[in-house]
């Protein structure tokens, strides 16, 4: 189960970048109407792109964690709803019990909306498909909350990574 652990962990990581940038944006009167802001017109918003990312953990749960696990389909409101749903996910990835997860050979038929299809491992599925959505659309609301005006550098992309941190004596 290898692969769960290291599903489960990095959500749990990132959906924590969520947060933490969406309580400095909150913290800085960030305008809800930053949830409109698009990198370019044939992309998603910035509330999509917090949905998208924050469904990607689901659809782990949903494919590979053996959870009834609904999708985010209603657009968020405002930030504050975003973080309230963020903190709600990571609590579902965090309960959500590894050994219960497919194997890592468990095979994933995954049909998107446009009728592409995929079928690949349990371990692929995170690895291959998931993940990097994640990250993708992760990366696109940093960059939108950025572009908007809110003071953030790469650490606020890592902050996870302050427990590892090695302080000079």
């Amino acid at each position: 189960m290898q692969y769960a652990a290291f599903a489960s962990q990095t959500f749990d990581n990132m959906l924590g970048t969520l947060d933490h940038l969406l309580a400095k944006a909150i913290e800085a009167d960030m305008s809800d109407t930053a949830l409109h802001a698009r990198l370019a017109d044939d992309m998603f918003p910035l509330e999509l792109q917090f949905r998208v990312a924050i469904n990607q953990a689901l659809l782990a749960l949903q494919q590979v964690g053996i959870k009834d696990v609904p999708l985010e389909e209603e657009s968020y409101a405002s930030l504050a709803e975003v973080r309230d749903r963020v903190a709600a996910v990571r609590a579902r990835v965090a309960e959500s019990n590894l050994a219960d997860w497919s194997p890592a050979t468990g095979e994933v038929d995954l049909t998107l909306p446009n009728g592409v299809r995929f079928v690949m491992s349990a371990e692929e599925d995170i690895r291959d498909w998931i993940l990097p959505n994640f990250y993708f659309h992760m990366t696109l609301a940093y960059a939108l909350l950025r572009r908007e005006g809110l003071e953030i550098g790469k650490m606020d992309f890592l902050p996870h990574m302050e427990r590892h941190m090695v302080r000079a004596t």
